[in-house]
């Protein structure tokens, strides 16, 4: 038997961020974060790279996020970046504290 653990926030504050084929933030480090999740929207893959610097498609990403995919980050509280193999769509965040 699996164990759940429930997590426990008090605010989520959603934002999207345009799809670019260069690194950008998706979102900036936050200590008091208690979950993230990210959603692409694009047609095209998303990388992001945990800890933020500069997400790359080949070697500096930590998840490879398909279209329509989306990824839940439980209790990461660094920066997190992103780059698409094609600049379409969006991604939608949303950040729980």
């Amino acid at each position: 038997m699996s164990e759940v653990t429930l997590r426990s926030f008090s605010r989520a504050t959603q934002t999207s961020v345009a799809s670019s084929a260069s690194s950008v933030s998706l979102v900036a480090a936050n200590d008091a974060r208690k979950g993230l999740v990210i959603q692409n929207t694009s047609t095209a893959i998303l990388y992001i790279l945990l800890g933020g610097g500069t997400a790359t498609a080949t070697t500096a990403h930590s998840v490879q996020l398909a279209s329509n995919a989306y990824y839940d980050i439980g209790g990461f509280t660094g920066a997190v970046s992103g780059i698409w193999a094609s600049a379409n769509g969006q991604a939608n965040i949303t950040e729980l504290v």
